[in-house]
């Protein structure tokens, strides 16, 4: 079982109410472009800063996938009028040439109804050549496209003819407009520009906009965990997309069942988004550990536990899908070198990995919905997870 310590009921509500987030909302519809986001002006904490402290490794200092030195993080929030809520997200491996000097990857599918472009080469080369872009469902191509264009404008690549973006997405329809393909390429260059490697901002930002988890809002969340020094003392980052359902659980407890109906909560409004297990996740992980694409993808399978802890369902309609990659220098991959030994850890010393990509999957998924708020879209309202009700029985539990 997982630690959950709970703080006083004072704590919890003051915590609840130090956290404000404050919205900026980004209009495209003037052809205006931003790299910020939020769905609401409520208090919204972390998991931790609400008394709710997942697992027992130690986190990095941000508690995010930019923990893991040289990875960087960019949002862009697309908000259009009434009915366009949508964005992308960037996660770039490190600074340099990531074409010349391409990270070791893999990607792990525990569900494929999804459109995750670019899988088929990680898996047959075990490498990523791009960053990775996270956005809407009928957003992917688009995106594609312009990181491709940006990419083939950047010194060095006057003479590439081929690339393999990746790109994942989880579908936003309920609250976005998602038909009107509103993605446009300066959105994805701005994401890719401004990526930061002190971001670790989460809730309805960037390709988390308009996801929806358990029928709440979902958006993006992020974690980390650092392994102790006789351990590696590598880190673990993960950073996700949620907009999928189940049985909400949080560390051990299953809340969901203390919580209403979200359609009751959404009453009197147009509409709510449905509560069904159906939906996806994108995740993904990070880390500096040496690896190879195979014990990579062992590592990616791992982030499935965490995903499981928090009681999805992984249904029929849902696409579930782990990017993992290591940015440790000794690991990756160069084209122009025709022999290479890359660094690999022992198969022994990959527990602690495992426990650390586990515990920051369920913390990222939590943070994920803790930090976001309601949000009125292209079909209705979508209501935020109600942290006053979710708080108590993770309380009454008490340490687990």
């Amino acid at each position: 079982m997982h630690p959950c310590k709970a703080a006083s009921a004072a704590g919890l509500l003051a915590a609840l109410m130090a956290m404000a987030v404050v919205p900026t909302s980004v209009r495209a519809d003037d052809g205006a472009v931003a790299a910020a986001g939020s769905g609401a002006a409520e208090a919204r904490p972390r998991a931790r800063e609400a008394g709710v402290v997942i697992g027992s490794l130690p986190t990095g200092p941000l508690n995010a996938i930019v923990d893991v030195d040289g990875v960087a993080v960019g949002h862009v929030t697309v908000h259009e009028g009434d009915s366009v809520r949508t964005g992308v997200t960037a996660i770039v491996p490190h600074p340099g040439d990531l074409f010349a000097e391409r990270v070791p990857a893999a990607i792990h599918v525990a569900n494929g109804f999804g459109k995750l472009l670019g899988v088929t080469q990680v898996r047959e080369l075990g490498e990523l050549e791009t960053p990775v872009l996270l956005t809407g469902t009928l957003g992917v191509w688009q995106a594609a496209d312009a990181m491709v264009g940006w990419l083939l404008a950047q010194p060095g690549m006057a003479q590439v003819r081929s690339i393999n973006p990746v790109v994942g997405e989880t579908n936003d329809g309920f609250l976005n407009d998602i038909r009107a393909r509103p993605l446009r390429p300066e959105h994805v260059v701005q994401a890719l520009q401004s990526a930061s490697t002190t971001d670790a901002r989460e809730g309805a930002i960037g390709a988390g906009t308009g996801t929806v988890a358990f029928g709440w809002k979902g958006g993006i969340g992020t974690s980390s965990r650092r392994l102790p020094d006789a351990r590696g003392g590598h880190t673990v980052g993960v950073l996700v997309q949620s907009n999928y359902g189940g049985e909400l659980t949080i560390a051990g407890v299953p809340v969901g069942r203390h919580l209403p109906d979200p359609a009751s909560v959404a009453a009197g409004q147009a509409a709510h988004a449905p509560s069904t297990g159906d939906g996806s996740i994108m995740i993904v992980v990070a880390t500096d550990a040496p690896l190879d694409a195979r014990q990579l993808q062992r590592l990616a399978a791992r982030a499935t536990v965490g995903l499981a802890r928090t009681g999805a369902a992984m249904s029929n309609g849902s696409g579930d899908y782990v990017i993992a990659f290591s940015t440790a220098p000794a690991s990756r991959r160069r084209p122009d070198v025709p022999l290479q030994a890359p660094a690999a850890l022992s198969n022994e010393a990959m527990d602690g990995l495992f426990v650390a990509v586990a515990e920051a999957t369920e913390e990222a998924i939590v943070n994920s919905m803790f930090r976001a708020g309601t949000m009125r879209g292209h079909r209705g309202t979508v209501p935020a997870l109600p942290l006053e009700q979710v708080l108590p029985p993770l309380q009454q539990h008490g340490p687990r």
